[in-house]
């Protein structure tokens, strides 16, 4: 038995393994008469522009466009930062279509400090927290591709926009390695002197499809 195996055992034996039927039963009893909806402009031009709102408060930078110009926007963002980019070995083709920059397809982790940067989908979005959350699935590739490097464009469909937390959550599998992304990368001292890029990326841009 190693570490781990044995970790996991003491684990079991102080709060051991419940029944798939006994934990959906007691997830199903949980109240959930709270308030979900916390905008009164619930329509989807509503949603985007409040999480566009949001984003930008993180000091993050948001672009709004048209499906057929999403190739045209990413290689003029990644065009501004000479160097090879980071993609997930199954983002779409057609958002790279127009980008001469050089492009890695699941690059080895060893090679992430060396990148320009990095392009990824994400699994949903937050108007009201302005956040983006990776669930590391489709089009999304591995979390240190979404953390080494130094800057990271998110395109963010407007379907997979949801006005408020409940509603994103449940559109999540919590099963999944989740990343919540609200603006990029910052901290605070005790002098309250803000470093960004210590966590994550220091510069985060939002591409907004719709």
């Amino acid at each position: 038995m190693n570490a781990r195996e044995e970790i996991l055992r003491r684990i079991e034996g102080i709060a051991p393994t419940r029944p798939a039927a006994e934990v959906a039963a007691a997830y199903d009893r949980i109240d959930r008469g709270y308030l979900r909806g916390h905008h009164g402009d619930a329509s989807a031009g509503g949603v985007l522009d409040l999480f566009a709102e949001r984003v930008a408060d993180y000091r993050a930078t948001v672009l709004r466009v048209s499906p057929p110009d999403v190739a045209a926007t990413v290689a003029e963002r990644l065009a501004a930062r000479p160097g090879a980019y980071g993609v997930p070995g199954d983002l779409p083709a057609e958002w790279l279509a127009a980008t001469a920059a050089p492009i890695v397809r699941d690059p080895d982790p060893a090679s992430l400090d060396g990148l320009a940067g990095a392009v990824t989908g994400c699994a949903a979005a937050i108007a009201e927290t302005g956040t983006v959350v990776l669930d590391h699935g489709a089009a999304q590739g591995r979390r240190a591709l979404s953390l080494v490097p130094d800057y990271h464009l998110i395109v963010v469909l407007a379907g997979q926009v949801a006005p408020d937390v409940p509603e994103a959550l449940e559109r999540l599998d919590p099963r999944r390695p989740l990343t919540f992304v609200s603006g990029p990368s910052a901290t605070s001292d005790i002098e309250l002197s803000r470093v960004e890029g210590v966590h994550g990326p220091r510069t985060l841009e939002v591409l907004v499809v719709r």
